[in-house]
């Protein structure tokens, strides 16, 4: 007898989508073990403990510290700008916290990926194995920033106006007669 999909749910806690994906990557998570061979994996050269030390570490962090500073930052961000009005308003207002989150974490992100250009670790590295320095990177990183920040203020301006064109009173159908 099939299981419906409400039952599925019930018994995995997310649709057969998900399972399928999460199984998919782990199938390809294995076939790039398995591509190294067991030589590689358990030689004497061990560099697979050090990446699942990072690996534990990341989740750490992560879980640990990232995650609950982010929800309270959230938090407070919804108590400066308010979630909701108090009094009606006669036309409705568009929230701006989504416009604020999504640059914040676009900009932190790519904060994370430069971070070790931005503090020029492996400097001589770098500049061996490319010919050019760490200068670029935090220009880059603010640049980048900047972007995201007036890319974010330009989509709330056109979705305020379109809020308020949509919501004022059409007098098209009106005629002085």
């Amino acid at each position: 007898m099939p299981i419906s999909p409400g039952r599925f749910r019930a018994i995995y806690g997310a649709r057969l989508p998900h399972l399928l994906v999460l199984t998919g990557c782990f199938l390809l998570a294995g076939c790039a073990l398995s591509a190294l061979g067991p030589d590689r994996l358990f030689g004497a050269d061990v560099w697979w403990q050090s990446i699942a030390v990072w690996f534990v570490g990341a989740a750490i962090v992560v879980d640990l510290i990232l995650l609950p500073l982010c929800a309270a930052a959230n938090r407070g961000l919804i108590a400066v700008l308010g979630s909701r009005r108090a009094v009606p308003h006669p036309t409705p207002r568009v929230p701006l916290v989504n416009y604020i989150r999504v640059p914040v974490l676009a900009s932190g992100l790519l904060l994370v990926l430069f971070l070790p250009g931005i503090i020029e670790q492996g400097a001589r590295t770098h500049l061996a194995a490319t010919g050019h320095t760490h200068a670029p990177f935090l220009e880059r990183w603010l640049w980048l920033t900047l972007l995201f920040c007036c890319l974010s203020v330009l989509a709330y301006a056109v979705r305020s106006c379109v809020r308020r064109i949509r919501s004022t009173p059409s007098t098209e159908g009106e005629r002085d007669d």
